[in-house]
């Protein structure tokens, strides 16, 4: 066993994560903030790590068509340490996969495993918020790519500072639709999250002395 600290990260760059998994069978796609990134044409902040995402499902197919040079390794179930993904227990939550480089002995991606039907990408939160693949996955320049609306309510659950700062660089310049299902999901599935209280609701409007004591 090892722990995810041991080694140093020395995250791909997202055409090199295609060419890793261009044998793959299975949907897989960029996710988190590098997924802002990608879908905005530059990047937001500096960011020490890349995330792609797969349905949990097909996780051991993803990583079966990893090359020789790279090998897979995940939580074992205590605290921080990891094992050989072929060795995890079978009760333990294979995620998130951590990807490394043997020859340099570096983490270079991180995979999550995530929900979805055959039809619809499904909120592993919350199974109520779903989205058809086509809306959840965008093509960026050949490379699927998780919309940016999915990667927000991600990041709305306990946004830290960073995430805001994603946040204000994306939503912007999210669509009509998108903003529809990024707020939606605030006030169906997040309610309680920072950046709910910027969203207005008819059922629960938002007021500007929503953190004032009554005088």
């Amino acid at each position: 066993m090892t722990s995810r600290a041991d080694l140093r990260w020395k995250p791909l760059e997202p055409q090199a994560i295609a060419e890793l998994f261009s044998a793959a069978s299975v949907r897989w796609w960029l996710s988190g903030g590098v997924a802002l990134d990608r879908w905005l044409g530059r990047p937001i902040r500096e960011r020490e790590n890349i995330d792609v995402s797969v349905v949990a499902g097909d996780l051991a197919e993803l990583i079966a068509a990893l090359p020789e040079g790279f090998s897979a390794w995940a939580p074992s179930g205590e605290e921080d340490e990891i094992v050989p993904f072929a060795d995890a227990p079978e009760d333990a939550d294979l995620q998130p996969v951590l990807v490394r480089d043997d020859a340099q002995n570096s983490w270079v991606l991180q995979v999550n495993a995530e929900d979805g039907a055959p039809r619809a990408w499904v909120y592993k939160r919350d199974p109520r918020l779903t989205l058809p693949w086509d809306r959840a996955v965008l093509e960026v320049e050949g490379i699927p790519t998780g919309a940016p609306e999915v990667q927000l309510v991600w990041k709305a659950l306990r946004p830290r500072p960073e995430d805001t700062i994603d946040k204000d660089a994306a939503l912007p310049e999210l669509d009509e639709q998108a903003v529809s299902f990024y707020e939606t999901a605030l006030l169906r599935i997040h309610p309680h999250s920072t950046w709910a209280i910027h969203v207005r609701s008819p059922f629960a409007p938002a007021k500007a002395s929503w953190n004032k004591k009554k005088s």
